[in-house]
């Protein structure tokens, strides 16, 4: 099994979705990346992962410059070439499952905006001294991520500071935090499309917590490889 993972932009961060998404079993990951330029290698995967790192550049989605906590820098590279590897994954019918900037990139593609910053949220949800937050979920009973999580509470770990703002075509929200924001994204219909689960946190680092055993990190991989062996 071959799966493509785009590169976070971080050799230790893309280290710990290697080590996730390999865990015992025999899966080749395969790095894509803008600065490779490697589409084709995206068209041999057999399922395709968007990954966390910079933000989404404002121009993307209609957003304004010089908002609070931007980048110094964005990679619009970055984001063109994820687009076209997820279209690209899309029309050969493969699973995808986006994390955190893989998230909102998707609901990017599909026509939504973004929450540029989470102001006062940010103490809830963005990452302090190099640590990821952690809180409680709900997710929604009908939704995919409820068969892969058997609960409608779970604790989540959580490093972002930007959130869905309007939501993409065709999609919908099936789990959100405490205060409103958006948690996962999956299709309003999904039984016509191929595999899609998008989720904020990050459950290939959840080891940092000693929650790497439990469904949001555990059960996440396993449903998505499950997508992959069966479709």
């Amino acid at each position: 099994m071959k799966i493509g993972l785009t590169y976070t932009g971080s050799e230790s961060k893309h280290a710990n979705y290697a080590r996730w998404l390999k865990g015992d079993d025999a899966i080749e990951v395969i790095t894509l990346s803008a600065e490779l330029n490697n589409l084709d290698a995206a068209a041999a995967c057999d399922g395709i992962v968007l990954s966390g790192g910079v933000d989404i550049a404002p121009g993307y989605y209609s957003g304004k410059d010089g908002y609070l906590n931007a980048p110094d820098h964005f990679q619009e590279e970055r984001d063109a070439f994820e687009t076209a590897v997820f279209r690209q994954a899309q029309d050969q019918g493969l699973p995808v499952l986006g994390i955190c900037r893989g998230m909102q990139l998707i609901n990017c593609i599909y026509g939504g905006t973004l929450v540029q910053d989470l102001g006062a949220r940010n103490e809830v949800h963005k990452v302090a001294n190099s640590r990821d937050k952690v809180h409680g979920i709900h997710i929604k009973n009908d939704s995919i991520l409820y068969q892969a999580v058997g609960s409608e509470l779970c604790a989540v770990n959580s490093a972002h500071h930007q959130a869905i703002g309007n939501l993409g075509r065709d999609l919908q929200i099936t789990a959100t935090a405490p205060d409103g924001v958006a948690e996962a994204l999956e299709r309003l219909s999904p039984s016509s499309h191929p595999f899609l689960l998008c989720v904020q946190w990050h459950p290939e680092r959840m080891y940092h917590f000693g929650l790497q055993q439990t469904p949001p990190s555990q059960r996440i991989r396993e449903l998505f490889l499950e997508a992959i062996q069966s479709k």
